[in-house]
């Protein structure tokens, strides 16, 4: 994940009224399909013109209209007014990402979450899904096309469980239910990395390596703040009446509540590992660069008396007796040879050479 999508946030000009809405770049206008159900049937469509959806939220049905795409800031204008839409809600929804939350106006209930999805082996994406849950219509808006809610929509096609024999609240909580899920898998994917990167540390601490462990850490500190504000928001959900969410939901939003206490346990555990990595990874080439000075500071040490016995045969003074014996070459040779040899026994001794000399001797003491 790019570290500037942690940072990412659009906020309109400085000193613009309340509820300016700013497309974001790069964002692809706005598809919208609806499923509207009861418990005798489901019919799903497109909607190409706005004000098709006048119609839509009918008595006696549960209508959810999912929009994807925030590219068409008129269209999705235009949309909020057909549903009246609180201009500081439809805000939040489209200026995104915002932190999560569940805030509460007059029409609607606004819930903003953020959705996790694997792209690749390395590469995790988050955007925001915000969900407005009116009397008898749910409106779900996410910034790109595609997400993880495909479940959903086969619950509701197949009608399985109580799905199509609830009310709207009931769906938006498996939409935020559904997303909370959807992070299982993408930190399982997280895990199955620090594993990989935790042989790499000590085997292979290279700075390839420290930048894997920095990228999961980026997406680590994502996936938090995913999830622990989300948790406030189901917590809140539990604790304010409201009269969008019955009573007979709040048992399922107690097992959502729970998956996230789960996540966020998960995620922090996560955080400590690749911490405790990280002080591995400095701890583990710390030693080899102090190995590596080990080495050549012994043989310096054992160069310097080498170099001292040289340097006096090569003064260039007349009056020196060794010089003219035959015997001195092979003497200063010999010499020379027994003081590295004495060296490399005195390392050894002292157990700077990777012996056991000097555990020996505190075995005796």
């Amino acid at each position: 994940m790019n570290k500037a999508a942690i940072f990412r946030k659009r906020h309109p000009p400085a000193g613009s009224r309340p509820g300016t809405l700013v497309a974001p770049e790069g964002s692809p206008p706005p598809k919208i399909r609806v499923m509207r159900y009861d418990p005798a049937g489901v019919e799903e469509f497109d909607i190409t013109d706005p004000e098709q959806l006048r119609d839509v939220a009918s008595p006696g049905h549960v209508a959810w209209i999912d929009v994807q795409g925030l590219g068409d800031v008129a269209r999705l204008r235009q949309v909020g007014a057909i549903f009246d839409v609180h201009l500081l809600a439809l805000e939040d929804v489209v200026n995104a990402p915002q932190r999560p939350k569940a805030e509460e106006f007059e029409k609607q209930l606004l819930l903003i979450a953020r959705m996790a999805t694997i792209k690749s082996e390395t590469l995790i994406e988050v955007e925001q899904v915000a969900v407005l849950l009116g009397d008898n219509y749910v409106i779900s808006v996410q910034e790109t096309y595609g997400d993880c809610l495909d479940p959903v929509r086969v619950r509701i096609r197949e009608g399985l469980g109580r799905m199509r024999k609830s009310g709207p609240d009931y769906l938006a909580y498996a939409i935020i239910d559904t997303i909370i899920d959807g992070y299982y898998p993408v930190i399982d994917r997280l895990s199955t990395r620090i594993m990989r990167i935790e042989d790499l540390v000590l085997t292979r601490p290279t700075p390839a390596t420290l930048n894997r462990l920095n990228r999961v850490k980026t997406d680590l500190v994502v996936m938090r703040r995913g999830v622990w504000p989300q948790q406030e928001t189901v917590g809140r959900l539990l604790r304010d009446p409201s009269r969008f969410i019955s009573e007979s939901v709040k048992p399922y939003l107690r097992d959502t509540y729970d998956h996230c206490s789960q996540l966020v346990d998960v995620v922090d555990s996560h955080r400590e590992l690749v911490n405790g990595l990280m002080n591995t990874y400095l701890s583990v080439t710390s030693n080899r660069t102090n190995e590596v000075m080990k080495v050549l500071t012994i043989m310096a040490s054992i160069f310097i008396p080498l170099t001292f016995i040289a340097g006096i045969y090569g003064m260039n003074f007349q009056d020196m007796p060794e010089l003219t014996k035959k015997w001195a070459y092979p003497a200063v040779l010999g010499v020379m040879t027994a003081t590295g040899i004495g060296m490399l026994l005195f390392f050894r001794h002292r157990g700077w050479l990777g012996g056991d000399g000097a555990d020996d001797e505190m075995d005796e003491e």
